[in-house]
């Protein structure tokens, strides 16, 4: 019976498993059916439900997964192999891989092989990476507006034109009283020391009716740039040489400024009227700067002269306007201006002012001309007098007045039709000096990123076996102390240095100093730097950033006034004005020398020798003491002694007690006995040498030597 019952029992179950096996087999009943299992068919709706949507969420998975595995490679056509495995972030070997089984050579490839487009696409493509074509980034060039010279003209349309002298040579050999004797004028009176210390532009007439222009440049050794501006403007040069000096340094120097300039040159043996004159010395000693005068066979004039007295100077002015004939100066007086700036300043009255010289065509009030970065429409022309002038053709020295700013000496002058073409000339400069100076930054920068580069691998090469964390660490105690340094103790630290304020009256000057600032060389003792410079008097904004760097205002033929100096001296700020330029450099060689810390030196006042050594009790303590004898000199206790053993000094100190038998004494004499002992415990020894010296501090001096 019992078994019976287990029977059915078990029968059951299979018959409702059965029918559950069915159900789940079987189509899913629509809920819409008459009488539908409610249980099934909710059961079977979420279960439908919940497939498809995990399915859509595994799908966007994939299409996202697979979006960003795929890298992204930039092209361009003709790529080399290098290139395009950098481009790929592979290696040569990589693209060689993936060009297999295709018709490329591949022994034939090396890493500057070009490849084709479709190679370049095929080998992205079979890497598993997707390509875009780099953007080529056009740079629309900006036109040359720049205003040029005129091409030349017909030689038939040229017409004669006066030359263009320039007077050069040794300071002092006479060159200005030349000029002064020549156009029967006081030139040198109105120069401080008798020193010429610009350009001087002058026309002179002959008593023949002939017309010269004269430029009168400095001798002295500063001003080398100006003297090569002159040779540069002028025909011919005529070499001033006193008779009783000789050929000097800056007689070779404007020697070989013609020669570069290319330009024919005239001797004036000038000061033949002293009884020490010796002409033909001088024109032995030019022989050695290949300058042969005409009676040693060569092609150089050689004038004896005496400027002081006007001796001889119808022949050298003969000799000069011969040598201009042979020369056949021609120029034309039509059509645009062209000139060169001889020098430049500024008038309180006319603003700035440039002396020129008219190359070429006629220079009329009115005119638009541009130079360096400025441009001006002429508003007033004056002449070495200053009268007012209506035209000046040429070969013709005028003041031109007008500019909106001032040019620097040595720039051409251009003419232009207007206005608007001289500024469309300044916007083309502006964008040359810009596109220069990017340049110029670019470099520097990219010299900076390669020093920190360096400095960086240096500091870590004894430091490439530690880990990160101890590198981190090595290289923290390392900086420790520069890095907890504060800003003004590291401040305090740096070199010493002397901010600059240039001010000069003419560009020339402003030149010539910041030519003899460029040759500064004691950098390691102080450093020397020009914060600003410009041309006219003393400003406030120039006291005003003399304050703010702590440095200097050094001015040159420039005036300060009364309030200006009242400001300058309230605020702190050294004014130097000078009217001789020698005087100002050696000004400024004690201002550098000032800066420097004194060098200590020391002065031996006496020497004594050890004869025996012995030992006193005072209170607890035995202290060592010194029976010496003075040799030379004196010892004395208030100073600083030093023992030296053979030939090394083996201490240095005080001395806590000097005794002359039983007594304290300050001072021992030679021949004198005594004893003394240290502030240290001493080993004093038999032959010791006790050296008795004080320091004194020795003011420094700047080794920069300006060459005058």
């Amino acid at each position: 019976m019992n078994v019976m019952s287990s029977a059915m029992r078990g029968a059951r179950r299979l018959v409702h498993a059965d029918t559950l096996l069915s159900s789940f087999l079987r189509p899913p009943v629509l809920c819409g059916s008459p009488n539908p299992p409610l249980l099934t068919c909710t059961q079977n709706r979420q279960y439908v439900i919940k497939q498809v949507k995990g399915q859509k969420k595994d799908q966007k998975k994939q299409k996202s997964k697979s979006k960003v595995d795929k890298q992204e490679v930039e092209i361009r056509q003709r790529m080399t192999v290098e290139a395009l495995a950098a481009a790929m972030n592979k290696d040569f070997d990589h693209v060689l891989e993936a060009l297999l089984n295709t018709s490329v050579d591949l022994d034939s490839l090396e890493p500057d092989s070009v490849l084709e487009e479709k190679w370049i696409k095929e080998v992205v493509t079979r890497s598993g990476m997707k390509f875009r074509w780099a953007k080529l980034s056009e740079t629309r060039e900006k036109p040359n507006r720049d205003a040029q010279p005129r091409p030349p003209v017909d030689p038939a349309l040229l017409l004669s034109r006066p030359p263009v002298v320039t007077i050069m040579g040794h300071v002092d050999h006479g060159k200005t009283t030349l000029l002064d004797s020549l156009r029967k004028s006081q030139i040198v009176s109105t120069e401080a020391g008798g020193i010429t210390q610009h350009i001087g532009a002058f026309l002179v007439q002959l008593p023949t009716g002939e017309k010269i222009t004269f430029l009168d440049t400095p001798g002295h050794a500063a001003f080398s740039s100006m003297r090569a501006r002159g040779a540069d403007a002028t025909d011919i040069v005529v070499l001033v040489v006193a008779a009783d000096d000789g050929v000097m340094n800056q007689t070779t120097e404007s020697i070989q400024h013609a020669k570069r300039a290319k330009v024919p040159i005239i001797v004036a043996v000038n000061k033949c009227d002293k009884p020490q004159a010796d002409p033909q010395r001088v024109k032995q000693e030019l022989l050695a700067h290949d300058v042969v005068c005409e009676e040693f066979g060569g092609d150089v004039q050689a004038i004896h002269i005496s400027a002081l007295k006007g001796d001889n100077l119808l022949a050298l002015a003969e000799a000069t306007v011969t040598l201009a004939e042979v020369l056949e100066l021609k120029a034309d007086p039509s059509g645009l201006v062209e000139g060169l700036v001889i020098e430049s300043r500024t008038d309180k009255g006319k603003g700035p002012v440039t002396t020129a010289i008219v190359q070429r065509g006629t220079l009329k009030r009115g005119c638009v001309l541009v130079a360096g970065k400025t441009w001006a429409k002429v508003r007033f022309l004056f002449d070495e007098n200053g009268l007012q002038m209506k035209e000046a053709g040429p070969s013709t020295a005028v003041e031109v007045v007008g500019w909106k700013e001032l040019p620097s000496a040595g720039e051409t002058i251009l003419e232009v039709e207007s206005e608007q073409r001289a500024r469309e000339v300044m916007e083309w400069r502006s964008h040359e000096d810009e596109q220069q100076k990017l340049l110029e930054d670019q470099s520097a920068i990219a010299l900076k990123q390669q020093q920190h580069q360096e400095e960086y691998q240096r500091e870590r090469e004894g430091l490439t076996h530690l880990s990160w964390r101890q590198r981190k660490v090595a290289l923290y105690r390392a900086n420790k102390t520069r890095f907890a340094q504060r800003p003004s103790e590291r401040l305090q630290t740096e070199q010493l240095s002397l901010p600059l304020i240039i001010k000069a009256d003419v560009d020339g000057s402003v030149e010539t100093l910041l030519n003899i600032l460029d040759g500064y060389d004691a950098e390691h003792q102080c450093q020397l730097e020009v914060v600003h410079f410009g041309i006219g008097d003393i400003s406030e904004n120039d006291i005003s950033m003399a304050e703010t760097f702590g440095g200097s205002i050094y001015g040159f033929n420039v005036a300060v006034n009364r309030s200006m100096e009242q400001v300058a001296a309230k605020k702190g700020v050294p004014l130097r004005l000078h009217t001789i330029i020698y005087k100002l450099i050696d000004q400024l060689k004690e201002e550098l020398s000032s800066k420097l810390p004194p060098l200590v030196s020391e002065n031996i006042l006496g020497e004594a020798t050890v004869l025996a050594t012995f030992d006193v009790t005072v209170g607890k303590k035995k202290v060592p003491v010194a029976g010496c004898r003075v040799q030379k000199g004196q010892l004395d206790r208030r100073l600083k002694f030093r023992m030296i053993r053979g030939r090394d000094p083996v201490w240095e100190g005080s001395l806590s007690a000097l005794r002359h038998h039983k007594d304290d004494v300050q001072t021992v004499k030679t021949g004198m006995e005594c004893g003394l002992s240290a502030d240290d415990d001493m080993d004093f020894r038999t032959g010791d040498v006790i050296v008795c010296f004080e320091e004194v501090e020795v003011p420094q001096v700047t080794s920069w030597d300006p060459g005058f």
